[in-house]
C-alpha cells in the first residue's frame, strides 16, 4: 500500500478533528447552522404475518366492525392468533360460535361491516341478533356478494341465485360461462358477474341480466369509479360498463402481469399475483409487497380491506395484514430502539439475532460479528445525538453501556492502542465466526478477535468525535482518551493498524 493510499484512509478522520471552529460557526445558532427539522407524522407500512401449517385450502378473508379477522378455509372458519411486526402469529380454528363449527361454511363476505356466511342451505349471520337467515336452492354454492337491503347474489360456479328479505328470488347463469367472482356496484344497484371469458350484469331492481363476451381469459375484477377493472394472466384491462367496450390498451407495465386478484380499497387498486401483491399509486408507479418481509408466501389468493386502515392479503400458506400507521420519525426510531434494547445487546455490543425458527424471536441466539465495534459505534453516535437533543437519561445510559464495550476492545488484547474486532467468553472459539482470527486474552475467561480493519477503526473515530464534540460529562473525556489511544497507535505504526503478530491488518 502506498503512503498516499494510507494517508487517504485516515485523512477524513484526521481532518474531522483538526479543523477548529471559526467565530461565525460556533454553536447551533450560527449562520452556518442548518434549519430545524419538523418531525411531522407520515404513513409507515409494515406487515403482520399469520402462518398456517395445515395442508388445507385458504379461500377467503374478511374483517368486521369489531376488528375481528376471519379466514374461510376448506376446513372451516379460522381466526388470527397473536402476531405483531417481525413476530408472526398463527391462523387457528375459530371456536367463538359453537354452532358455526358444525356448519359446512362454503362462502364468506361482509355486509355493513358484519360477517355473512354461506352454507349448503342458507345465507346467514350472527349479527343483527341472528335474524338474517335466507334459504337458497344451490347446495354447492360457494360464491357470495352482498347488495343493498339484505340482498345477496350467490353462485355454485355455474348457476346464480338472488336471495333477499324483501324481493323475489331469481336464478340464472352467464350463458355457458363459469362464474368466477361477483361484485356489487351500489350507485347502479347492479351486481356484476365475472366469467372466464365474459362479464355480466344483474339489475337488482328489475332482475335484468346481460352478458358481454370477451376474448381474454379473465381471473378477477373490481369496480373503480364506474369502470370495470378486469385482471387477466397478461395484465389488466378497463371496461366501460355501459357499452361493454374496452377503454384504451391493456395495462402491461406491472410488477407481475399474471394476476390472481383485483381489489379496490378506498379508490386504490390492489393486485394479487403468484409473485406477491402490489398497489397502484397516483403517480402510476407501484408499491410492491413480495417475499417473507411482507407475506407468508408469494401466491396471493385474496385481498381485502382490513381493520384500522390495514389491508389483508391471503396467500397459499397464511395471511398478511399490511398496516398503514401514522407515525413520526422519532416514534419509528423509538420502536427500533425498544427492539435493539430488548433483543440485540450482547456484552454491550449491538449484535445480530441468528438461527431464528420461522421468524420466532424467542428461538434466536446473539451472534458475534466482524463489525461488533463498528455497528456499536454507529448506535453509540446515534444515542449521543439523541441525548444532545432530548437529554434523555435512557439515551445517556445506553451511551455508557456501549462505551464500556468499546473501551474493553482496547484493554482485552495485549497490543497498545489496537482495538479488537470483538470479544467473547472463552471456550467457544470453534463455533464463532472466523475461528482462526480469535486469540486468547491474558484473562483465561475471555477471548478476543484480531485483524481489525481500517474502516472499522474509522467508524470508532466518528463516534468518539461526536461524543467529544457534544457530551458535557465524563464521556467526553473517555472519548478523547480513545481517540488519542487509537490515533497514537496509527501514527506510531506509520499509519497502519498493526496486529498482535506485528503485521498490518488489511
Amino acid at each position: 500500500m502506498t503512503i498516499f493510499r494510507r494517508i487517504g484512509i485516515w485523512l477524513p478522520a484526521l481532518l474531522f478533528f483538526s479543523c477548529g471552529k471559526t467565530e461565525t460557526d460556533k454553536g447551533f445558532g450560527s449562520k452556518l447552522s442548518q434549519p430545524v427539522y419538523e418531525d411531522i407524522p407520515y404513513t409507515q407500512d409494515y406487515s403482520i404475518k399469520y402462518d398456517y401449517a395445515e395442508n388445507v385450502g385458504l379461500l377467503e378473508v374478511k374483517s368486521d366492525r369489531n376488528g375481528a379477522v376471519q379466514v374461510l378455509s376448506s376446513n372451516g372458519i379460522l381466526r388470527t392468533h397473536d402476531g405483531q411486526f417481525l413476530y408472526p402469529g398463527k391462523l387457528v380454528k375459530d371456536n367463538t360460535y359453537r354452532p358455526l363449527t358444525d356448519k359446512s361454511i362454503s362462502g364468506l363476505t361482509s355486509y355493513q361491516n358484519q360477517f355473512i356466511y354461506l352454507d349448503d342451505k342458507a345465507v346467514f349471520s350472527n349479527a343483527w341478533a341472528g335474524n338474517l337467515y335466507l334459504e337458497h336452492n344451490l347446495p354447492k354454492a360457494k360464491i357470495i356478494e352482498a347488495g343493498d337491503d339484505f340482498a345477496f347474489l350467490i353462485s355454485d360456479g355455474e348457476k346464480l341465485q338472488f336471495v333477499s328479505k324483501d324481493k323475489a328470488d331469481w336464478t340464472g347463469n352467464p350463458e355457458g360461462d363459469a362464474v368466477l367472482q361477483i361484485r356489487y356496484h351500489a350507485p347502479q344497484k347492479t351486481f356484476w358477474v365475472l366469467g372466464q371469458h365474459s362479464i355480466s350484469s344483474f339489475d337488482a331492481t328489475t332482475s335484468a341480466f346481460k352478458t358481454t363476451k370477451l376474448e381474454q381469459e379473465l381471473s378477477s375484477f373490481d369496480i373503480l369509479k364506474d369502470q370495470l377493472i378486469l385482471g387477466t394472466n397478461n395484465g389488466y384491462l378497463v371496461i366501460d360498463p355501459t357499452s361493454g367496450k374496452q377503454i384504451g390498451e391493456s395495462h402491461l407495465k406491472l410488477p407481475v402481469t399474471e394476476l390472481t386478484w383485483v381489489e379496490n380499497i378506498g379508490d386504490e387498486l390492489w393486485f394479487g399475483s403468484e409473485k406477491g401483491a402490489f398497489k397502484l399509486r397516483p403517480d402510476s408507479k407501484f408499491d410492491y409487497y413480495y417475499g417473507k418481509r411482507w407475506l407468508p408466501d408469494n401466491l396471493v389468493k385474496r385481498i381485502s380491506k382490513g381493520p384500522n386502515n390495514s389491508v389483508l392479503i391471503l396467500t397459499d400458506t397464511g395471511l398478511a395484514q399490511v398496516v398503514f400507521e401514522k407515525m413520526t420519525l422519532f416514534e419509528k426510531a423509538q420502536y427500533y430502539e425498544k427492539q435493539v434494547r430488548n433483543r440485540h445487546i450482547r456484552l454491550g455490543f449491538n449484535a445480530s439475532l441468528v438461527d431464528l425458527e420461522n421468524g420466532n424471536i424467542d428461538s434466536g441466539m446473539l451472534s458475534d460479528s466482524d463489525n461488533d465495534g463498528l455497528w456499536t459505534t454507529m448506535y453509540l453516535a446515534g444515542e449521543v445525538f439523541r441525548y444532545e437533543v432530548t437529554k434523555s437519561e435512557e439515551a445517556l445510559q445506553n451511551c455508557r453501556e456501549a462505551m464500556d464495550a468499546m473501551e474493553r476492545l482496547f484493554s482485552i488484547n495485549p497490543v497498545p492502542g489496537f482495538p479488537s474486532r470483538s470479544f467473547e467468553r472463552s471456550g467457544y472459539i470453534d463455533v464463532l465466526h472466523d475461528s482462526d482470527r480469535w486469540q486468547h486474552s491474558a484473562d483465561p475467561e475471555w477471548d478476543w478477535k484480531a485483524t481489525t480493519s481500517s474502516d472499522e477503526a474509522i467508524g470508532h473515530i466518528f463516534a468518539y468525535g461526536v461524543m467529544a464534540e457534544l457530551m458535557d460529562n465524563d464521556l467526553k473525556e473517555r472519548a478523547i482518551t480513545l481517540i488519542d489511544t487509537l490515533m497514537s497507535h496509527v501514527v506510531r505504526n506509520d499509519l497502519y493498524l498493526v496486529d498482535f503478530d506485528g503485521k498490518p491488518t488489511t
